[in-house]
Protein backbone atom coordinates (compact mmCIF):
# COMPACT_ATOMS: atom_id res chain seq x y z
CA UNK A 1 0.00 0.00 0.00
CA UNK A 2 1.57 3.46 -1.13
CA UNK A 3 0.91 6.65 0.58
CA UNK A 4 0.49 8.99 -2.37
CA UNK A 5 -2.11 12.04 -2.89
CA UNK A 6 -3.10 13.14 -5.99
CA UNK A 7 -5.35 16.40 -6.95
CA UNK A 8 -7.23 16.27 -10.15
CA UNK A 9 -9.22 19.47 -12.08
CA UNK A 10 -11.38 18.46 -15.01
CA UNK A 11 -12.60 15.39 -13.38
CA UNK A 12 -15.87 16.03 -14.44
CA UNK A 13 -15.02 15.27 -18.42
CA UNK A 14 -14.20 12.28 -20.24
CA UNK A 15 -10.73 11.71 -19.35
CA UNK A 16 -10.91 13.14 -15.89
CA UNK A 17 -13.75 11.18 -14.97
CA UNK A 18 -11.92 7.96 -15.91
CA UNK A 19 -8.63 9.47 -14.53
CA UNK A 20 -10.39 10.07 -10.94
CA UNK A 21 -11.88 6.32 -10.65
CA UNK A 22 -8.57 4.54 -11.51
CA UNK A 23 -7.05 6.59 -9.02
CA UNK A 24 -9.27 5.51 -6.45
CA UNK A 25 -8.88 2.27 -7.22
CA UNK A 26 -4.81 2.65 -6.78
CA UNK A 27 -3.40 0.99 -4.25
CA UNK A 28 -0.47 3.80 -4.19
CA UNK A 29 -2.48 6.45 -3.35
CA UNK A 30 -4.52 7.17 -0.26
CA UNK A 31 -6.19 10.38 -0.76
CA UNK A 32 -7.51 11.70 -4.08
CA UNK A 33 -9.29 15.30 -4.09
CA UNK A 34 -10.89 16.79 -6.73
CA UNK A 35 -11.31 20.79 -7.33
CA UNK A 36 -14.14 21.00 -9.63
CA UNK A 37 -17.64 23.56 -10.28
CA UNK A 38 -19.50 20.31 -9.89
CA UNK A 39 -19.85 17.54 -7.95
CA UNK A 40 -18.73 14.66 -10.05
CA UNK A 41 -20.91 11.31 -9.85
CA UNK A 42 -18.46 8.87 -8.63
CA UNK A 43 -18.14 8.10 -5.35
CA UNK A 44 -15.17 6.39 -3.06
CA UNK A 45 -13.74 6.81 0.67
CA UNK A 46 -10.45 7.74 -0.75
CA UNK A 47 -12.05 11.10 -2.51
CA UNK A 48 -12.84 14.50 -1.35
CA UNK A 49 -13.78 16.47 -3.20
CA UNK A 50 -14.03 20.63 -2.86
CA UNK A 51 -16.62 22.83 -5.19
CA UNK A 52 -14.87 26.16 -5.84
CA UNK A 53 -15.15 28.79 -8.24
CA UNK A 54 -11.46 28.75 -10.85
CA UNK A 55 -12.04 32.80 -10.97
CA UNK A 56 -11.37 32.94 -7.25
CA UNK A 57 -9.48 29.88 -6.22
CA UNK A 58 -6.62 30.82 -4.11
CA UNK A 59 -3.50 28.83 -2.76
CA UNK A 60 -5.56 27.84 0.54
CA UNK A 61 -8.01 25.92 -1.95
CA UNK A 62 -4.76 23.92 -2.76
CA UNK A 63 -3.00 21.44 -0.10
CA UNK A 64 0.16 19.73 -0.76
CA UNK A 65 -0.32 16.66 -3.35
CA UNK A 66 2.20 14.48 -5.31
CA UNK A 67 0.74 14.84 -8.32
CA UNK A 68 -1.29 17.17 -10.26
CA UNK A 69 -4.06 16.22 -13.04
CA UNK A 70 -4.98 18.91 -14.58
CA UNK A 71 -7.61 17.52 -17.21
CA UNK A 72 -9.35 20.90 -18.35
CA UNK A 73 -10.76 21.28 -21.74
CA UNK A 74 -13.68 22.47 -23.35
CA UNK A 75 -14.77 23.59 -27.05
CA UNK A 76 -15.87 26.83 -27.99
CA UNK A 77 -19.02 26.36 -28.88
CA UNK A 78 -19.86 24.77 -25.18
CA UNK A 79 -17.61 28.04 -23.83
CA UNK A 80 -19.94 30.14 -25.69
CA UNK A 81 -16.69 32.56 -27.37
CA UNK A 82 -13.35 32.04 -27.43
CA UNK A 83 -12.77 34.38 -24.16
CA UNK A 84 -14.30 31.86 -22.11
CA UNK A 85 -12.44 29.14 -24.24
CA UNK A 86 -9.10 30.63 -23.39
CA UNK A 87 -10.08 31.06 -19.78
CA UNK A 88 -11.10 26.85 -19.68
CA UNK A 89 -8.09 25.79 -21.70
CA UNK A 90 -5.40 28.60 -20.70
CA UNK A 91 -5.75 30.63 -18.04
CA UNK A 92 -7.34 27.92 -15.11
CA UNK A 93 -4.75 25.49 -15.88
CA UNK A 94 -1.65 28.39 -15.59
CA UNK A 95 -3.25 30.16 -12.88
CA UNK A 96 -3.83 25.75 -11.10
CA UNK A 97 0.07 25.13 -11.39
CA UNK A 98 1.12 28.62 -9.85
CA UNK A 99 -0.62 27.80 -7.10
CA UNK A 100 1.22 24.22 -7.21
CA UNK A 101 4.59 25.43 -7.56
CA UNK A 102 3.43 27.74 -4.18
CA UNK A 103 2.18 24.33 -2.65
CA UNK A 104 5.79 22.23 -3.45
CA UNK A 105 3.66 20.39 -5.33
CA UNK A 106 6.77 18.53 -7.71
CA UNK A 107 4.89 17.19 -10.47
CA UNK A 108 2.00 18.40 -12.85
CA UNK A 109 0.53 16.10 -15.21
CA UNK A 110 -1.51 18.06 -17.94
CA UNK A 111 -3.46 16.94 -21.03
CA UNK A 112 -3.10 19.62 -24.02
CA UNK A 113 -3.73 18.43 -28.13
CA UNK A 114 -1.73 16.93 -30.47
CA UNK A 115 -0.23 19.32 -32.98
CA UNK A 116 -0.36 21.97 -29.77
CA UNK A 117 2.10 24.56 -31.27
CA UNK A 118 1.51 28.60 -30.06
CA UNK A 119 2.51 29.47 -33.97
CA UNK A 120 -0.22 26.94 -35.33
CA UNK A 121 -2.23 28.58 -38.11
CA UNK A 122 -5.43 26.67 -36.11
CA UNK A 123 -6.81 28.56 -33.03
CA UNK A 124 -7.18 25.64 -30.97
CA UNK A 125 -3.96 24.08 -31.54
CA UNK A 126 -2.80 27.97 -30.58
CA UNK A 127 -4.21 27.73 -27.03
CA UNK A 128 -2.79 24.54 -26.28
CA UNK A 129 0.61 25.26 -27.84
CA UNK A 130 1.07 28.66 -25.60
CA UNK A 131 -0.09 26.56 -22.65
CA UNK A 132 2.72 24.21 -22.76
CA UNK A 133 5.43 27.17 -23.28
CA UNK A 134 3.67 29.15 -20.59
CA UNK A 135 3.39 26.38 -18.27
CA UNK A 136 7.29 25.46 -18.96
CA UNK A 137 8.38 28.59 -18.05
CA UNK A 138 6.82 28.72 -14.61
CA UNK A 139 9.78 26.67 -13.93
CA UNK A 140 7.80 23.99 -12.24
CA UNK A 141 9.87 20.66 -10.35
CA UNK A 142 8.32 18.26 -12.97
CA UNK A 143 6.02 19.20 -15.95
CA UNK A 144 4.82 16.48 -17.89
CA UNK A 145 2.76 16.89 -20.92
CA UNK A 146 -0.16 15.01 -22.62
CA UNK A 147 -0.47 15.46 -26.12
CA UNK A 148 -3.98 12.90 -27.31
CA UNK A 149 -5.15 12.62 -30.09
CA UNK A 150 -8.91 12.38 -30.90
CA UNK A 151 -10.60 11.30 -27.59
CA UNK A 152 -13.04 8.77 -27.45
CA UNK A 153 -15.61 6.94 -24.92
CA UNK A 154 -18.73 7.84 -23.71
CA UNK A 155 -19.54 11.76 -22.72
CA UNK A 156 -22.66 13.19 -21.15
CA UNK A 157 -22.68 15.21 -23.39
CA UNK A 158 -23.29 15.07 -27.69
CA UNK A 159 -20.76 16.30 -29.74
CA UNK A 160 -21.87 16.21 -33.51
CA UNK A 161 -18.10 17.56 -34.49
CA UNK A 162 -15.99 14.75 -32.15
CA UNK A 163 -18.61 11.97 -33.32
CA UNK A 164 -17.99 12.06 -37.16
CA UNK A 165 -14.36 12.74 -36.60
CA UNK A 166 -14.45 9.38 -34.14
CA UNK A 167 -16.25 7.67 -37.02
CA UNK A 168 -14.17 8.82 -39.70
CA UNK A 169 -11.05 7.99 -38.04
CA UNK A 170 -12.30 4.59 -36.82
CA UNK A 171 -13.06 3.56 -40.67
CA UNK A 172 -9.41 5.24 -41.49
CA UNK A 173 -7.15 3.14 -38.37
CA UNK A 174 -5.61 0.44 -40.46
CA UNK A 175 -4.25 3.23 -42.92
CA UNK A 176 -3.32 5.07 -40.42
CA UNK A 177 0.49 3.57 -40.18
CA UNK A 178 3.77 4.71 -39.66
CA UNK A 179 4.37 8.39 -39.05
CA UNK A 180 0.48 8.56 -39.50
CA UNK A 181 -0.19 6.38 -36.31
CA UNK A 182 -0.15 9.08 -34.24
CA UNK A 183 -3.07 10.48 -35.83
CA UNK A 184 -5.43 7.26 -34.00
CA UNK A 185 -8.28 8.06 -32.30
CA UNK A 186 -7.56 7.50 -28.37
CA UNK A 187 -9.46 5.95 -25.40
CA UNK A 188 -9.94 8.90 -22.94
CA UNK A 189 -9.74 5.64 -20.31
CA UNK A 190 -6.31 4.57 -21.61
CA UNK A 191 -4.96 8.37 -21.46
CA UNK A 192 -6.13 8.31 -17.94
CA UNK A 193 -4.45 4.69 -17.03
CA UNK A 194 -1.44 6.50 -19.02
CA UNK A 195 -1.01 9.69 -16.82
CA UNK A 196 -0.78 7.06 -13.80
CA UNK A 197 2.13 5.06 -15.17
CA UNK A 198 3.61 8.39 -15.87
CA UNK A 199 3.30 9.55 -12.33
CA UNK A 200 4.34 6.00 -10.95
CA UNK A 201 7.17 4.43 -13.58
CA UNK A 202 8.51 6.81 -15.50
CA UNK A 203 12.02 8.37 -15.29
CA UNK A 204 11.46 12.01 -13.18
CA UNK A 205 12.73 14.88 -16.27
CA UNK A 206 11.78 18.58 -15.28
CA UNK A 207 10.00 18.92 -18.85
CA UNK A 208 8.49 15.52 -20.97
CA UNK A 209 6.26 15.28 -23.71
CA UNK A 210 4.13 12.19 -24.44
CA UNK A 211 2.55 12.17 -27.88
CA UNK A 212 -0.25 10.45 -28.52
CA UNK A 213 1.32 7.19 -30.08
CA UNK A 214 3.11 6.44 -26.71
CA UNK A 215 0.20 7.69 -24.57
CA UNK A 216 -1.11 4.20 -26.14
CA UNK A 217 1.14 1.95 -25.74
CA UNK A 218 1.63 2.50 -21.70
CA UNK A 219 0.74 0.44 -18.89
CA UNK A 220 1.94 -0.76 -15.29
CA UNK A 221 4.83 -3.14 -15.08
CA UNK A 222 3.86 -7.45 -14.78
CA UNK A 223 3.70 -7.98 -11.32
CA UNK A 224 3.93 -11.68 -10.47
CA UNK A 225 1.92 -12.86 -7.62
CA UNK A 226 2.98 -13.08 -4.03
CA UNK A 227 2.00 -16.57 -3.81
CA UNK A 228 4.77 -17.33 -6.88
CA UNK A 229 7.36 -15.15 -5.01
CA UNK A 230 7.54 -16.81 -1.91
CA UNK A 231 7.55 -20.08 -3.34
CA UNK A 232 10.96 -19.57 -5.05
CA UNK A 233 12.16 -17.91 -2.30
CA UNK A 234 11.62 -20.07 0.14
CA UNK A 235 12.34 -23.67 -2.01
CA UNK A 236 11.91 -25.57 1.07
CA UNK A 237 13.01 -28.82 -1.21
CA UNK A 238 16.92 -27.45 -1.06
CA UNK A 239 16.59 -26.71 2.38
CA UNK A 240 15.56 -30.50 3.45
CA UNK A 241 16.58 -31.50 7.02
CA UNK A 242 18.88 -34.60 7.44
CA UNK A 243 16.61 -37.07 7.68
CA UNK A 244 14.73 -36.09 4.82
CA UNK A 245 17.99 -35.66 2.43
CA UNK A 246 17.79 -38.34 -0.31
CA UNK A 247 20.17 -41.39 -0.98
CA UNK A 248 21.75 -39.43 -3.86
CA UNK A 249 22.53 -36.11 -1.85
CA UNK A 250 24.14 -38.14 1.11
CA UNK A 251 28.15 -38.99 1.53
CA UNK A 252 28.87 -42.00 0.79
CA UNK A 253 29.33 -44.14 4.09
CA UNK A 254 31.39 -46.67 2.35
CA UNK A 255 34.40 -44.78 1.71
CA UNK A 256 36.94 -46.22 3.91
CA UNK A 257 39.92 -43.57 5.18
CA UNK A 258 43.13 -45.86 4.56
CA UNK A 259 45.03 -43.92 7.63
CA UNK A 260 48.80 -45.82 6.55
CA UNK A 261 49.29 -43.64 4.01
CA UNK A 262 48.42 -40.16 6.20
CA UNK A 263 50.83 -41.38 9.68
CA UNK A 264 52.48 -38.64 10.87
CA UNK A 265 56.25 -39.21 11.02
CA UNK A 266 57.77 -38.36 14.24
CA UNK A 267 61.10 -36.25 14.19
CA UNK A 268 63.68 -37.14 16.65
CA UNK A 269 66.62 -35.05 17.78
CA UNK A 270 69.45 -36.60 17.03
CA UNK A 271 71.16 -37.78 20.08
CA UNK A 272 74.85 -37.26 18.90
CA UNK A 273 74.19 -33.85 18.95
CA UNK A 274 76.14 -32.08 21.56
CA UNK A 275 76.24 -28.27 22.62
CA UNK A 276 79.08 -26.36 23.74
CA UNK A 277 78.06 -24.01 26.44
CA UNK A 278 79.48 -20.72 26.11
CA UNK A 279 82.06 -20.50 28.01
CA UNK A 280 83.62 -23.85 26.84
CA UNK A 281 86.31 -23.28 24.16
Amino acid sequence: MGMRAAIVVGATGLTGTSLVEQLCENDEYVSVTVIARRKPAFEHTKLEVKIRNFDTLEENDIEFAHELYCCLGTTIKKAGSREEFEKVDFEYPLAIASLAKKRGIPHMLVITAMGANENSPFYYNRVKGKLEHDLMELGLQRLSIIRPSLLVGERKEFRFGEKVGEKALKFAKPLLVGPLKRSRAIEASQVAKAMIVIALYTREQPVTIYPSQEIATLDFPEIKDEEALRENLFNWDKNKAPNTIGEDDKVNQDVIIDRDKFKIKETVVDKEVKFKRRDEK
